[in-house]
């Protein structure tokens, strides 16, 4: 069990280092796509990856488990992205990063409203928080102006709800006892439906010829194989051992994982400022995954977070 343990905070550390990487890749493709046309074709490598990987279907789910994994397409796969790449468009990058960062609180509201009990929060969780969320503030406005433009960050915010509710949906299906490339795959098949109306508003029609250049190809295969096909069932692998909520926790370090890919490949300096928000980063998460602080209290417990 404790190996299985080790393995869930493996692989949502691989995770977040993929993810963390795959804003430079977007903002590359941006520049020749919409954003509508970048998500169906991830996702559409990703969905046949994984279909070549196990070709393997559900059979036998309920009414129930079909509804679940609808949702989990519509939150995790299409809203969610959707309304993150278009709150780009309105706000500034670091606000929509500083958002995002307050996902784990959001996820641990939606664990107690719909799957109360699953996983109780404890006083470790909120001090790793706010820690994280100082470092995060740090890292995402250092050396540039904190300026609130409602429409973007609202979108922002409604997009962290919506990995929030994604990721309570991922708990769900966990418990119903499919392979998780099965479950990945078949959130992927929803989302992509979803996606389907977006893709009659594309103002110029498809973009295939730019799609064919070697950078724009590798980028995207990246982001197909990557940041899609892999890292969603590593993810949602860590969801099933680990819960929702410690899960999410390791969003706090994405931030940290894009300064540092930004200095290695966009030579961007490194100052003073961003080491001591890295630093509060990785503080917060270790907090957050610890119970040092409800020792200190002299609390006890053991299905907590």
């Amino acid at each position: 069990m404790d190996r299985e343990y080790s393995a869930g905070h493996v692989a949502a550390l691989i995770t977040i280092v993929i993810w963390g990487t795959t804003y430079i890749s977007t903002k590359l493709l941006l520049e020749d796509f919409e954003p509508v046309e970048i998500l169906f074709i991830r996702f559409a490598i990703g969905f046949l990856v994984l279909l070549v990987a196990s070709p393997r279907i559900i059979r036998g789910a309920t009414r129930e488990q079909e509804l679940t994994f609808v949702a989990a397409g519509l939150c995790g796969i299409c809203l969610y992205y959707l309304l993150e790449n278009i709150a780009l468009t309105y706000t500034l990058a670091s606000n929509v990063g500083m958002i995002a960062s307050i996902t784990p609180f959001f996820t641990a509201i939606a664990m107690q409203v719909f799957m109360k009990g699953e996983e109780t929060l404890r006083a470790n969780f909120f001090v790793g928080f706010v820690v994280a969320l100082v470092g995060i503030f740090i890292l995402s406005f250092n050396g540039t102006q904190l300026e609130l433009n409602p429409k973007g960050d609202v979108l922002a915010l409604l997009a962290g709800v919506a990995w929030a509710l994604y990721s309570v949906l991922t708990r769900k299906i966990s418990t119903f006892g499919y392979g998780t490339v099965q479950v990945t795959r078949r959130v992927f098949l929803y989302g992509l439906i979803f996606m389907v109306p977006c893709l009659f508003l594309l103002p110029n029609g498809w973009n295939t010829a730019d799609l064919l250049e070697t950078d724009n190809l590798l980028n995207i295969l990246y982001l197909g194989f990557g940041a899609s096909a892999l890292c969603f069932v590593t993810w949602n692998y860590s969801v099933r051992i680990l819960g929702a909520v410690k899960t999410s926790v390791y969003i706090y370090i994405i931030p940290v994982v894009t300064v540092v890919t930004s200095v290695i490949v966009l030579h961007e300096p490194v100052t003073v400022l961003s080491l001591i928000g890295i630093l509060l980063c990785f503080v917060g998460l270790a907090l957050s995954e610890d119970r040092l602080v409800d020792r200190v209290l002299g609390r006890t417990g053991s299905r907590q977070v």
